[in-house]
């Protein structure tokens, strides 16, 4: 089975918080946190040796990989806790919930906006003991996985039956399937299998309560709201997450490849539009703006790249090709190097670089909305305006990775550099600061151009700050349903922009 990697190394020196939270103990006394401590462990495995803290206190967000080249995470919890199946998780839910303790429901930990982050310390509970695939329903192509499976694993118990789920996001390696369905993850290949969501046929889910409800598992039922709904996307604020149904297609007997260049971004995006409504729909459709061509996709600087790949029977296949090709003449394409497309599938899961501009001090991150069809042009535009008017600010590009009939969602990534890039304490706060100016910067501008909050990286806690604004009166519901499920805060309180009673919210 599948472990999980480390993120990025930390620096020298014991790992400390940087935070001093309030509420970051349980809200009693010390002679508790040892009751709580040993109810735990009569439940199942814990830890509460410093580097299994320290793992277990950060994600993959590029602000805390900083504070970790200074030994330092967000805020330590208390225990990692790592039950070994549902009954356990239930038990160790309600051991939390008698001793009022804040729960942070972790596994592969490759989020990148600090979901996975204990905002107020409490207990780890780390669910990468649950894995595996418990069953496979060839005929319908239904396949049960337990959510603390990491994507190899998935993909190769399904392959045995000649299926794929078809989920293969950037960190497919690292992540699970109980974080993709929490998080709302998009795999590389959304455009012919689409999100998690659309993937999801049921849950098993554990609530604040302890008690566990099994949700869906019909291909399509009227008997009122889709309860599954709640919880894809809740990010663990409203339940655990513990075995998931995800529907598989069979395994493709062919795969095509081709690749464009563009004279300009905005031609590339009206191709791409025309060829989504005329319903072809590649699994790989993505456009890089001149920047990230030349960068990374074989352009000469005034050009932008498109890849396009597609997997299914032959027929389907070759017909899809051929109307992306007709809209993509039909704009000024030209035929590029389709040696693009295999860079790009032998390069797509590296992060190495994003590590390596990190440790060299520089502000780096990325940034993904969804925008309908009318509203690309201006949201592209907007965001590259609103971040290089930052002071700071060096640079920033996209590209479009995922396309639906009605919108496409644009990738961003901006690099911006402070007055010193050494690793010491002023420079990273220099550097936090510069961070917090971009990104407010960018996701208004994104917001007020048309776009939305995220697309497939979620709000966690560096998002948080924007939920009313995105979401207007609507968010109310978000906080009813959260007071409803949780009405003592259990849960991964701090996120979404949820008010929480544990104490002050960064960045809120």
């Amino acid at each position: 089975m599948t472990k999980p990697t480390a993120p990025i190394e930390f620096g020298d020196g014991e790992v400390r918080s940087r935070w001093t939270t309030a509420g970051s103990t349980p809200r009693n006394t010390a002679t508790d946190i040892a009751a709580l401590l040993r109810d735990l462990a009569a439940v199942c495995p814990t830890s509460t040796q410093l580097v299994d803290l320290a793992e277990h206190a950060r994600d993959w967000w590029p602000l805390a990989m900083r504070w970790a080249l200074q030994s330092q995470v967000p805020q330590l919890p208390l225990v990692v806790a790592s039950p070994r199946n549902t009954d356990e998780v239930q038990r160790a839910m309600r051991t939390c919930a008698a001793h009022d303790v804040p729960v942070t429901v972790t596994a592969g930990r490759s989020g990148v906006s600090g979901a996975s982050i204990p905002l107020f310390g409490g207990v780890v509970l780390n669910i990468n003991e649950l894995q595996g695939v418990i069953s496979v329903d060839r005929t319908s192509g239904v396949v049960e996985v337990l959510a603390g499976t990491f994507g190899p694993d998935l993909e190769r118990a399904a392959a045995e039956h000649s299926l794929t789920v078809g989920h293969f996001p950037q960190s497919f390696d690292i992540s699970t399937v109980g974080g993709w369905v929490a998080c709302l993850g998009a795999g590389q290949f959304s455009t012919r299998y689409g999100k998690i969501n659309d993937m999801v046929v049921g849950l098993e889910v554990v609530l604040a309560d302890g008690s566990i409800i099994r949700t869906g598992g019909a291909p399509a039922a009227a008997h009122g709201p889709d309860v599954s709904a709640m919880f894809i996307g809740s990010e663990g604020t409203l339940g655990i997450i513990t075995r998931v149904w995800l529907r598989a297609h069979d395994v493709a007997p062919v795969r095509r490849k081709t690749a464009y260049f563009f004279p300009t971004f905005s031609a590339g995006i009206l191709a791409m539009r025309e060829a989504i409504r005329a319903d072809a729909t590649p699994a790989v459709l993505r456009l890089y703006d001149a920047t990230e061509s030349q960068r990374s996709h074989g352009g000469d600087g005034t050009t932008c790249t498109l890849i396009v790949l597609d997997d299914g029977e032959q027929e389907i296949v070759d017909a899809t090709l051929a109307v992306v090709d007709r809209y993509a003449r039909t704009h000024g394409a030209v035929i590029a190097p389709v040696e693009r497309v295999d860079h790009w599938l032998a390069h797509r899961n590296d992060t190495s670089g994003l590590q390596a501009l990190t440790k060299k001090g520089f502000v780096i991150d990325t940034m993904e909305v969804a925008a309908p069809w009318s509203a690309m042009n201006e949201v592209y535009s907007n965001v590259c305006r609103a971040v290089l008017a930052i002071d700071g600010a060096r640079s920033i590009s996209a590209h479009v990775s995922h396309s639906y009939l009605d919108g496409a969602c644009l990738y961003f990534t901006f690099v911006g550099t402070t007055s010193t890039r050494e690793i010491n304490p002023a420079s990273t706060d220099e550097h936090e600061a510069l961070y917090l100016a971009i990104w407010n910067a960018a996701q208004r501008a994104a917001l007020e151009a048309g776009g939305n909050l995220a697309h497939h990286h979620g709000v966690g806690l560096n998002r948080g700050r924007f939920m009313r604004e995105a979401m207007g009166g609507a968010f109310d519901v978000l906080v009813a349903m959260k007071q409803a499920l949780d009405p003592n805060d259990l849960l991964n309180p701090g996120k979404l922009g949820l008010p929480t009673t544990r104490g002050k919210v960064k960045y809120s």
